[in-house]
């Protein structure tokens, strides 16, 4: 098999011996070493083997390593919920498990290789057994968070094509509702301990499943993963993934962001929806034959949390910054994280103050990643970097990312642009494949020689990137990306709501939040505000997914529009963030 990318380069870099000398901040040569192969890696031709399977290519070689003996007797997984109940298993009994898996998948379900399944399941050991089983039959795997509506689901289905749907109980009627205008979908799959009417059940078939399995043999670009991600305009786009793109592309991460060994524990404390969870709940640590944490809790409570880091052995913490604030408000220094060394966040801005915090009550540094659902780490703080508190970091190989203009033209160092990869004129592996079904949508982040993030930042005279905001009208709250059309289309579904725009708003503890600006039919313009308000807020829970649900709403008279009559959420932003 070809080096990928000449991953030897980094497998020189890293080895047991020692990787936290290797990353200490007072030795200079390592952190000079480490800088190096950084610049090797950026001008390496990027070869990749024809194949690649990251269940056979790399879950499957830790598996052998453990009955050689050549791994730490470290579990693979490890889950635990707020009922006691735990799970544990090694990379053979995960193996063993998602064997089966994939069994049930290609006969009760009738799925073969190329065919696509939705699973929107919670926390659960399970979805992570599907995952696996999906590598490993070649079947394309698509989440979906459990906050998702009949609406949502219904849209999934039919955009996606899916001819298969794995959930749970909770939202099994959502699906059944919708279905009798799905006429893709093939097969249901509940995961649940009763059974369903209509619905095989996972549980029951995994038990009598055959564990023998032959895993496909995938090209490195056939399609593994597609997640919906909210665009400015229109629904949800799907955003493709190959087998090698995450697959091979989180190495990086794993080792020197994240940097993982094969003796950590990572908890990634994100929704198995969210990008975020495939990148550090699969990928990213299983790629460096650590151990994923999952504690499933119903809604995220510092103080279970801060519990759970001082009882059990976990040495790598990753979270959304708006969760890392709500830790420090909640208090720390009470705890001792005996075994915590390394913790990240990502998703959205970190608060500088936040950091200092932090670091004053745990002793810790935070270090901060940026990246997309398109993309593998952009750029990130490493240990043996100078922090500076509010930069993303240094562009992450194998990218050459930069600020460029609207042409694709490279800025100045300090001037502000759109912050783009280079992908001209060889297009890097680590990058998704296409928004599928819309190859005008997949056209349009090209400029010149760059994709274009949708992002606007600034890069130091040291490389350090600045972000400053969205080029467009997506909202990042508390890490979720949310789209305003979809608020708009569920809002304009409720009589008082004539005209409707939403955009961010300044929030002290998610960093911003949905903003509705309502113009009121005439009918309900004498109805109490306050009140009204409310309604409008639960009547989008229920029509979309709860969290993008407007926070604030303002009824106004009119909305600001072009001469076209086009919406302008940008002068409604600008005026929220106090800008002219």
């Amino acid at each position: 098999m070809k080096t990928l990318f000449k991953l030897r380069i980094l497998q020189s870099v890293w080895t047991p011996r020692s990787p936290s000398r290797l990353f200490h901040k007072d030795n200079k040569r390592l952190v000079s070493q480490l800088v190096s192969h950084y610049e090797s890696i950026n001008r390496c031709e990027q070869e990749l083997p024809e194949h690649f399977n990251f269940a056979s290519d790399v879950l499957d070689k830790w598996s052998q390593l453990e009955k050689d003996g050549k791994r730490p007797a470290t579990a693979a997984f490890w889950w635990i919920n707020d009922k006691g109940d735990e799970v544990k298993w090694s990379f053979e009994e995960l193996g063993f498990l998602s064997r089966k898996a994939a069994n049930v998948l290609s006969d009760p379900c009738g799925l073969q290789r190329g065919d696509r399944v939705i699973v929107i399941l919670p926390r659960i050991p399970e979805w992570w057994i599907l995952n696996v089983a999906c590598m490993r039959t070649g079947i394309v795997f698509i989440p979906g968070t459990s906050q998702l509506r009949a609406k949502d689901i219904f849209y999934r289905l039919q955009a996606s094509k899916a001819k298969c749907i794995i959930t749970n109980d909770t939202l099994a009627p959502a699906v059944d509702s919708v279905l009798p205008d799905c006429q893709f979908l093939k097969s249901k799959l509940i995961v649940s301990e009763g059974s369903k009417d209509g619905w095989l059940n996972f549980q029951e078939l995994l038990k009598v499943a055959p564990a023998d399995h032959n895993c496909v043999k995938t090209k490195s670009r056939d399609p593994m993963l597609i997640y919906f991600t909210s665009g400015s305009t229109g629904p949800p786009k799907m955003v493709e993934h190959s087998h090698s793109s995450y697959g091979v592309g989180f190495t990086v991460s794993g080792r020197y962001w994240m940097n993982l060994t094969p003796s950590d524990i990572f908890w990634n404390t994100s929704d198995t929806g969210w990008v975020k969870s495939v990148w550090s709940s699969v990928f990213s640590p299983w790629s460096s034959g650590s151990c994923v944490f999952i504690y499933n809790m119903p809604q995220f409570e510092p103080a279970t949390v801060a519990n759970t880091l001082s009882r059990y052995p976990i040495t790598t913490f990753c979270t959304a910054p708006t969760a890392y604030c709500m830790l420090v408000q909640h208090g720390l220094t009470s705890y001792k994280f005996m075994s915590l060394r390394h913790c990240v966040t990502g998703g959205e801005p970190l608060n500088p103050e936040v950091m200092k915090q932090w670091k004053t009550q745990t002793g810790l540094d935070i270090y901060e990643g940026y990246g997309q659902t398109e993309t593998v780490t952009i750029c990130a703080n490493v240990k043996g970097m100078k922090i500076k508190p509010g930069s993303m970091g240094k562009a992450s190989p194998p990218y050459d990312v930069q600020v460029v203009d609207d042409q694709g033209d490279i800025l100045p160092r300090g001037e502000e642009g759109n912050i783009a990869i280079r992908i001209k004129p060889t297009r890097p592996f680590c990058l998704f494949s296409q928004y599928l079904d819309n190859p005008e949508k997949t056209a349009s982040t090209e400029h010149g020689n760059f994709y274009v993030t949708g992002d606007r930042g600034i890069m130091d005279e040291e490389g350090y990137f600045w972000f400053v905001g969205r080029s467009d009208d997506i909202i990042n709250s508390s890490g979720y990306r949310i789209g305003p059309f979809e608020v708009e289309s569920a809002l304009i579904q409720h009589p008082a709501v004539a005209e409707s725009a939403v955009a961010s708003s300044p929030d002290p503890i998610r960093g911003e939040v949905v903003k509705a600006f309502v113009v009121l039919a005439p009918a309900f313009l004498s109805h109490d505000p306050e009140q009204l308000a409310l309604e409008l807020q639960e009547h989008v829970k229920k029509v979309t997914a709860p969290y993008k649900y407007p926070r604030k709403v303002e009824f106004v008279q009119e909305l600001p529009k072009t001469v076209a009559g086009k919406i302008q959420r940008k002068v409604l932003r600008n005026k929220e963030w106090g800008r002219a």
